[in-house]
């Protein structure tokens, strides 16, 4: 195969590889996936897609596929706690249907499972320019002030091809190699224990019966003799199912475990000791609280897995991967683009780092409460607020403008924002079904209430050759949430964050001089 050139190289498939390679594209930037696997998941984990994730997608045009690729979530999705699926819950987590959050967002929460979700990312990507290459593994790769060159390697035909690139990707997951090599530590709780990933087929109609898409978190020592844990949750195939308990390979590894072995656990995790079960596939898999010491090397970036591995229980780690893509690919393409200049990647670690040592520490907290109360010893993360997690997050410092008393907070309550620097730019409704977070995902964007501000804005736009868009809102609603007078203005990033504000009236000088600093111009 001839040596290729891509601006930039993505490894790995998943989430975070996806989303990246979709939204580069998005912003017109080629990349280049490979995935030493066959093809994308064929797991039905990491379901749900946040309601600051679906305003994501509807950017790239997948919100509606994604949607229909999950279930209808008006039929809510009860969370509950118990010994077994058949037996009483000793705790219920989320009722019969999910919070409505119109007053903060215009998303309306997914419910597509990674085996659906990931092919949706890939094919938008592939229409959008990317190229995918399954079966296909990094084998090494070196950088220098110029570029990337990787070896990659067919595993068909063994064939070794050379790939250079501008930037490099890591999405290769938390067992991937390209953190090792870099030297990138970690930090965090580490292991916490492996578990044994089920999808079986059984008849349990009669059991789920009004839960179909039913979440459980088994606490039962028959199940397990380490933690006493596990889970079961629906797939997206009728009459299939899936089922995880945790195992200690000190005292029976993953190979010992024969078929019956495993459906013996299923019917204890069920509560059916003469369940009738068809095996359909089994994997070892494991738990970890673990966020490298940095999220860029040079030319090289983690995401995902690769960059913050965290229990599963919160359903944020999916949504973290998808979302390590949508930041990360803007300034990517903005640096390629020559819109800006390349210490605006040094955003990505200043910026992603605290979030995924903030959701993986919630992560690890929910794991506790759901699943493993004998793990609590006063040091997990006091839990906060998931909606001020998602919607209320704030960058008080990376690619933003911070305001003389900027106190370095990083969450707010999204129904009370505040429009500072730093902060997801509030939703307000503009009128048929349209909201401000609708006007934003392409470029920078101005929100204003002046003529003088637009054109301030058309003439800084030329001056530096940056994709500038002003909106001229007649409102004081708008001007409240985002904190500015009527004489004021807001300016967005294209990943809907608060870049800077003037408060009152300002000049192109005071809209350049941000734009430069955001942008390391």
């Amino acid at each position: 195969m001839s040596d290729t050139h891509v601006p930039v190289l993505i490894v790995g498939a998943g989430l975070a590889g996806g989303s990246t390679a979709m939204f580069l594209g998005l912003h017109g930037v080629r990349s280049l996936v490979v995935e030493r696997h066959p093809s994308t998941s064929n797991h039905p984990k990491a379901r749900g897609q946040s309601w600051h994730t679906m305003e994501a997608l509807a950017y790239a045009g997948v919100a509606d596929r994604m949607s229909a690729a999950g279930y209808d979530i008006s039929l809510g999705m009860p969370i509950v706690i118990a010994q077994t699926v058949t037996g009483p819950p000793i705790h219920e987590i989320l009722g019969e249907a999910w919070p409505d959050l119109s007053h903060i967002t215009p998303a309306v929460m997914a419910m597509a499972s990674q085996e659906r979700a990931e092919p949706i990312l890939m094919e938008r990507a592939i229409e959008l320019g990317a190229e995918y290459r399954f079966g296909t593994r990094l084998e090494s790769f070196r950088q220098d002030d110029d570029g990337v060159t990787a070896q990659l390697r067919d595993l068909a035909t063994g064939e070794v091809s050379t790939v250079t690139a501008d930037y490099l990707v890591a999405a290769d997951g938390w067992r991937g190699e390209i953190r090792e090599w870099l030297g990138i530590g970690t930090h965090g709780r580490g292991d916490i224990g492996n578990a044994v990933a089920v999808i079986f087929d059984a008849d349990l109609e009669s059991v789920v019966k009004g839960r179909e898409f039913a979440l459980f978190y088994l606490q039962n020592q028959e199940l397990s003799d380490t933690f006493g844990t596990g889970a079961f949750v629906s797939t997206d195939t009728p009459g299939r199912w899936a089922v995880m308990f945790a195992y200690d390979p000190a005292v029976k590894d993953f190979a010992d475990y024969t078929d019956l072995d495993v459906i013996d656990k299923v019917r204890i995790a069920i509560g059916i000791p003469d369940l009738d079960v068809r095996l359909v596939d089994r994997s070892a898999t494991g738990m970890a609280h673990r966020i490298a010491d940095r999220f860029r090397a040079g030319r090289v970036f983690l995401t995902g897995d690769a960059a913050h591995t965290m229990p599963p229980h919160g359903g944020q780690g999916g949504n973290t991967a998808v979302m390590d893509g949508f930041y990360l690919a803007w300034k990517l393409a903005y640096v390629l683009r020559g819109f800006a200049g390349p210490r605006l990647l040094d955003s990505h670690d200043a910026e992603r780092r605290p979030y995924g040592e903030l959701i993986a520490g919630q992560q690890y907290s929910n794991m506790i409460f759901r699943s493993a109360p004998q793990l609590a010893d006063g040091t997990e993360d006091e839990m906060v607020d998931p909606f001020a997690a998602l919607l209320g997050y704030r960058y008080p410092d990376g690619a933003v403008v911070p305001e003389p008393d900027e106190d370095g907070a990083r969450l707010e309550d999204p129904a009370k924002p505040t429009g500072r620097p730093g902060s997801h730019a509030p939703h307000v409704w503009l009128g048929e079904g349209r909201s401000t977070i609708h006007l934003f995902g392409h470029e920078f964007v101005l929100l204003t209430s002046s003529d003088e501000w637009a054109s301030v804005a058309d003439e800084v736009a030329r001056r530096l050759g940056v994709p500038l868009r002003a909106v001229v809102l007649d409102s004081v609603e708008w001007r409240e949430k985002y904190g500015v007078g009527p004489d004021g203005a807001s300016l967005v990033r294209p990943d809907r964050f608060i870049a800077w504000r003037s408060v009152g009236a300002g000049t192109a000088e005071d809209l350049e001089n941000a734009l430069k600093t955001v942008l390391d111009r």
